[in-house]
């Protein structure tokens, strides 16, 4: 358990380490002939989970079980689902307990997806297992392996049912990871509302764009602003990030793996803060300064009663309404704000080049009501 926001909130488990689990369970019944109920894994931490074997399934070639992922507490897309691993003798003749060949190779089943694009942990033409999730694998292979005497030549083929419809919630088609999901995991736990899955998102979106040479990207607190960047500029889906909330984590890898462009875009309220500076834009972990607001319009000439009013206001789009009634340019001026604030925490790193920052600010009906960036951009 973890206590956040005074509440106890239930580590869960990552697709990698049910996968890992649902290849122990399959290959030791391959081996054996008989399944366990459950199956005990060590994590690269050191924890030894134990999950519950569903979906048993035996021949003389081949094993598979399932595992039903628990994510805790954690709003993540692949909680119940069934991480499937079907273990096989690699080739009819390393079946022997005396065979010498020890090739682990693994497959993508149907819901597990493929690499297409480079950038990414795994190179374009394999399944979608990350390197982590992989190791152990193999960990559980080799171990029962020795244990029973037998060849470690074996294909380990992970699917999960309805796994290419879920991955549709996820960004694996912008990343060129097609037909399903990914399974990741680097520590084995997910942790509750860490959005760790959101940023490790993040992180490879960067590493696809520097891989194939892009040299613009997009990155959108959410639909309305990823609307508004493709209006601007001849970007596609593909060259666009999700970045909702998650500013800094973006920025602090851009930071050490820059793209030569890169357009922030976000609603009035979001993009205020980050013009104060804040790096995550959540309502629950920052809020919109309406005095702050208010002292931008009485820099821009608003009469001292239009400034009350504002620090009075509701909520941001308030402020900007009153703004515009008055055609005064906050958007501009919040815009040009955020942007010093990037640019700031983008420099003093020692990089091959400079990341060039545009800030895009959009109104309700994803109207641009903003925009900061170099003459050159």
């Amino acid at each position: 358990m973890i206590e956040k926001d005074d509440k106890k909130l239930k580590y869960g488990w990552t697709t990698g380490a049910c996968a890992t689990a649902a290849t122990k369970a399959a290959f030791e019944a391959l081996i054996t002939g008989a399944f366990s109920k459950s199956v005990t894994i060590t994590l690269p931490k050191g924890q030894t989970p134990t999950f519950a074997v569903t979906n048993p399934k035996l021949s003389s070639e081949s094993a598979s079980a399932g595992i039903v992922k628990d994510a805790g507490d954690d709003p993540d897309v692949t909680h119940g689902a069934t991480i499937v691993s079907a273990v096989s003798w690699g080739d009819p003749s390393s079946a022997s307990k005396n065979s010498d060949l020890n090739t682990i190779t693994f497959k993508a089943g149907p819901g597990v997806g493929m690499v297409t694009k480079p950038g990414l942990p795994i190179p374009p033409g394999e399944p979608a297992i990350n390197p982590v999730p992989r190791e152990l694998m193999k960990k559980v292979i080799e171990e029962l392996a020795k244990e029973h005497g037998v060849s470690s030549n074996v294909i380990i083929e992970i699917s999960v049912p309805n796994g290419e419809k879920i991955a549709k919630s996820t960004w694996n088609g912008r990343l060129g990871i097609v037909g399903g999901l990914s399974i990741l995991g680097t520590t084995g736990i997910v942790v509750p509302y860490s959005c760790s899955a959101w940023i490790h998102s993040i992180h490879r979106g960067i590493d696809v764009a520097r891989a194939t040479n892009t040299d613009h990207i997009g990155a959108a607190v959410g639909n309305m602003s990823e609307k508004l960047i493709l209006k601007t500029h001849p970007l596609t889906e593909t060259d666009l990030i999700d970045m909702g909330d998650f500013v800094g984590g973006m920025l602090k890898y851009l930071k050490k793996n820059p793209v030569p462009k890169v357009t922030i875009a976000g609603g009035f309220a979001k993009m205020s803060k980050l013009a104060m500076g804040e790096m995550d834009l959540h309502s629950k972990r920052s809020e919109v300064d309406k005095a702050w607001l208010g002292s931008l319009l009485a820099s821009l000439g608003a009469a001292e009663e239009l400034v009350e009013k504002a620090k009075l206001a509701n909520t941001a789009l308030e402020i900007l309404n009153l703004a515009q009634d008055s055609n005064l340019e906050i958007g501009t001026l919040v815009a040009e704000k955020a942007k010093k604030c990037v640019d700031e925490k983008l420099a003093g790193t020692d990089v091959e080049f400079a990341v060039d920052i545009e800030i895009l600010i959009c109104d309700r009906a994803g109207q641009l009501v903003g925009r900061a960036a170099n003459k050159d951009f």
